[in-house]
């Protein structure tokens, strides 16, 4: 028999809320967070718009020790991994956790750690530089910091992917499940790039320069003039579907398969045509044995940029038509987009939208805004629609694309 895996548990830290239950409420009420940088942080680098968390407070969920070692997106990240770890109530620490393993996946990492690192090193010299700074802004900080807050001795590692990266890693805890290299896999990824240095090394043309937070973000519009970026964390728990039944865990949805490729073209300009991505799409669909006419809902990677979004509906009328396109679903228009965080952030909205049978809605800054093509992007919550199998897609800078389908518990319907 195949085996099958279980999303078990869902932490989440984001614009939309601290928590599944905040989260998934202000998702389907069409609260989101996308909000003006303040001009000390946004400088002169046109970026006016981005989604935060404003009432975060990192001191519930992380120690003061750690603190001092860290900064805003190991926080995040750190409240994320310790939601989605009492979401699926796994054994207590004290117990042996050489079968459970942190996987994460990373874009920026710790900027603002850095930028205050590099002020002190210019401003007052060496000697005033932290002994954390080596650690401090590293992509694998958050990773080590969970498992050692853990105690995990299992397999632990970071996929680097830009946007991609979250189900990139997807697909690694798939692997080590599936070879028996784990009983359980805490997978995710967070993001904070709303700092002076983090916003100048995402300065891009494929990035809004809009200053309204309702319209800044509008993806697959005639609107639209890029995606805005957003700080946040989500983190999901995966193992083995019949341990998860057997222990008696909440079952969100069930991850069936991932895949990837590459564009090959070029550092930042998009590639001439979709087929790269739509190989994605297809592999994934094929390995989680699923054809087109069964996928119920699409979480889209919605660019905003004009290019971007073309290429990404190019995709879908090539793998689905134009007839009977599934719904598509981008409610990280509340959000805004999380580099690496994003991909995971979708994984758990997908898990959620089949566990409770709803599509969640778009921002509202997107009603009576027409959209592309024959796009049935969805803009209120639709309930009780059968929901049985969702695609996520995701696309990093530099050419990555990735794909994964999840079912609702139990299998596709």
């Amino acid at each position: 028999m195949t085996p099958r895996f279980a999303i078990s548990g869902v932490g989440v830290a984001a614009p939309t809320g601290i928590g599944v239950g905040a989260h998934w409420k202000n998702t389907l009420g069409r609260r989101g967070g996308l909000r003006r940088i303040a001009p000390e942080v946004h400088g002169g680098t046109g970026l006016r718009v981005a989604g935060s968390v404003p009432d975060f407070r990192p001191e519930e969920f992380v120690s003061p020790q750690i603190r001092v070692q860290t900064d805003r997106w190991t926080w995040l990240g750190m409240a994320a991994a310790e939601l989605a770890l009492a979401d699926a109530a796994l054994p207590e620490p004290d117990a042996d956790r050489s079968r459970l393993a942190v996987l994460t996946a990373a874009a920026t990492g710790g900027n603002e750690f850095g930028q205050r690192e590099i002020h002190a090193l210019w401003g007052k010299g060496p000697r005033a530089v932290s002994v954390y700074q080596s650690i401090g802004w590293f992509y694998a900080a958050l990773c080590g910091q969970t498992s050692i807050r853990h105690g995990v001795t299992g397999r632990c590692g970071v996929t680097v992917a830009e946007g991609a990266g979250g189900l990139q890693a997807a697909a690694a805890a798939l692997r080590l499940l599936r070879r028996g290299g784990a009983d359980h896999v805490l997978l995710g990824a967070a993001e904070a790039p709303l700092s002076p240095f983090a916003l100048v090394c995402h300065q891009h043309d494929t990035l809004s320069t809009g200053a309204e937070p309702a319209a800044a973000y509008l993806p697959f519009t005639r609107r639209a003039r890029g995606g805005v970026l957003g700080e946040g964390a989500a983190m999901v728990v995966v193992e083995d579907a019949d341990l998860a039944r057997r222990r008696g865990a909440q079952v969100y949805a069930e991850l069936a398969a991932v895949a990837s490729t590459h564009d090959a073209h070029h550092p930042e300009e998009p590639p001439p045509d979709a087929g790269r991505l739509v190989a994605a799409v297809r592999s994934a669909l094929d390995r989680a044995d699923v054809v087109p006419s069964q996928v119920d809902v699409v979480f889209a990677d919605a660019s905003g940029d004009p290019r971007w979004d073309r290429l990404e509906i190019e995709a879908l009328e090539a793998v689905f038509g134009t007839a009977a396109a599934p719904p598509v679903a981008v409610p990280k228009t509340l959000t805004g987009r999380l580099n690496s965080a994003g991909a995971l952030l979708d994984l758990s909205w997908a898990a959620l939208s089949l566990f409770h049978d709803v599509i969640p809605p778009a921002a509202d800054g997107l009603d009576g805004i027409p959209f592309r093509g024959a796009l049935d992007v969805v803009r209120t919550p639709r309930r009780d629609t059968g929901l049985g199998t969702a695609l996520v897609i995701a696309r990093g800078a530099g050419g990555f694309n990735a794909a994964a389908v999840l079912h609702a518990p139990g299998g596709h319907r």
